[in-house]
């Protein structure tokens, strides 16, 4: 079956200059953005029962700018003033740069890594190991207490925000080639929208182990896999893959 229409479980890119849409014009096929997943709050009444108050903190850790969102609007639901004092610790200089949209940058005590590993803000950690640390997560997260722990650093991991299905209108159809997931969530969303789901000859593709896992583990076929050594990502596995495929529906004529 040859590909025609491709549905992309993530949100429309916002740039023109995108792969997507090279791919798209490149091979004649029809690319949808739809995430399969979606995040959703805390409400301020729901994160209360984890008894943690904001107001004790000294320090606190991002890993993703979702979770900054999250923490400045639950800090404003529930009337919490966050004090200039408060030192910032994040996985990425994207990240840290984001919190401008919430204080002022340069007056603030900002300490970032670069790769989006946790272990690369060590350093910055031992170096403020008197501070108290919140952790900000969603429900859906890798665990990666082990190394906040392993120097014996005061923190308290709190979920703001949770990863839930972005389900499927009744009326919505679905009559893809192939879809595209990036995360366990994902295929959990796909089955919970078509429980009667049949792969057949629609292909399936994904960016990460653990989805490649779920996509496995489900009991459906993995037609595409990134990162590997030819595909670095998720555009770059499509692209060959579309490639491979034309190059062969070529051979064949």
């Amino acid at each position: 079956m040859k590909v025609k229409k491709i549905l992309v479980s993530q949100p429309k890119p916002t740039s023109e200059k995108s792969p997507y849409f090279e791919i798209a014009d490149k091979y004649g096929v029809d690319i949808e953005f739809r995430p399969f997943i979606k995040v959703e709050g805390l409400t301020a009444k729901e994160f209360r029962q984890s008894k943690i108050n904001i107001a004790d903190f000294t320090a606190i850790i991002f890993t993703a700018r979702t979770a900054i969102d999250h923490f400045f609007r639950l800090a404003e639901e529930m009337r919490v003033s966050i004090p200039d004092t408060m030192k910032y610790f994040c996985t990425t200089e994207s990240i840290a740069l984001y919190l401008q949209k919430y204080i002022v940058y340069r007056k603030r005590k900002i300490f970032h890594g670069s790769t989006g590993k946790l272990d690369e803000l060590l350093p910055f950690l031992k170096k403020h190991n008197k501070e108290k640390f919140l952790f900000a997560v969603s429900d859906v997260h890798k665990d990666e207490t082990n190394i906040l722990d392993s120097i014996g650093l005061d923190y308290t991991k709190a979920v703001m925000y949770r990863t839930v299905s972005n389900d499927f209108a009744a009326d919505e159809p679905f009559d893809y080639d192939m879809l595209i997931f990036f995360s366990p969530a994902g295929i959990d969303s796909l089955l919970k929208n078509f429980p009667d789901f049949k792969q057949d000859e629609v292909k399936i593709g994904c960016f990460g182990k653990t989805t490649a896992k779920a996509v496995k583990d489900a009991g459906l076929r993995l037609d595409i896999e990134a990162p590997s050594e030819t595909s670095p990502s998720m555009t770059a596995a499509l692209d060959n893959f579309l490639k491979n495929s034309a190059a062969a529906e070529k051979a064949g004529k």
